[in-house]
């Protein structure tokens, strides 16, 4: 079943428990996956493009916390804590640090690299391995502290 099949079904469900928040949160996917296949003019939309789209969502999300609590807004950080936890529930499972570590740790002796100067090298490796299972942020942390 593909995300947008998936988001419609989370769709009517909360809309049967009246879960004000996850409608928002699912309806708001749904249009930026409707909105990518606009802008694919027909073209099939790829599993990557979908988890593409729920990390920026989460992120922006994030974002907003983040400006909210700094502005002592905590009823509108709340909301958006709320709803990066709906969109997560759509995303693979996320690495911890160490499962993380290990996979870049092997993907930096995959390529041969030896210092900061590969960090490039490696990151291009890295992000199309570990999309969808950790943020870019993450990756490129661990990436230069195993290379440094």
């Amino acid at each position: 079943m593909s995300l947008e099949n998936t988001i419609t079904e989370a769709i009517k469900t909360a809309m049967r428990e009246k879960d004000k928040v996850a409608l928002d949160s699912l309806r708001a996917v749904k249009a930026q996956i409707m909105l990518l296949k606009t802008e694919a003019r027909g073209a099939e939309v790829t599993p990557e493009q979908e988890i593409a789209i729920l990390q920026r969502m989460i992120k922006q999300r994030k974002d907003s916390y983040d400006q909210f609590t700094a502005q002592g807004r905590a009823d509108l950080a709340e909301v958006e804590t709320a709803q990066m936890q709906v969109i997560e529930k759509f995303l693979p499972k996320q690495l911890t640090a160490e499962e993380l570590e290990t996979e870049i740790s092997g993907i930096i002796s995959e390529t041969g690299a030896e210092s900061l100067k590969d960090l490039g090298k490696v990151m291009g490796v890295a992000s199309k391995a570990l999309a969808g299972k950790s943020d870019g942020k993450s990756i490129s942390e661990m990436v230069k502290k195993l290379l440094s």
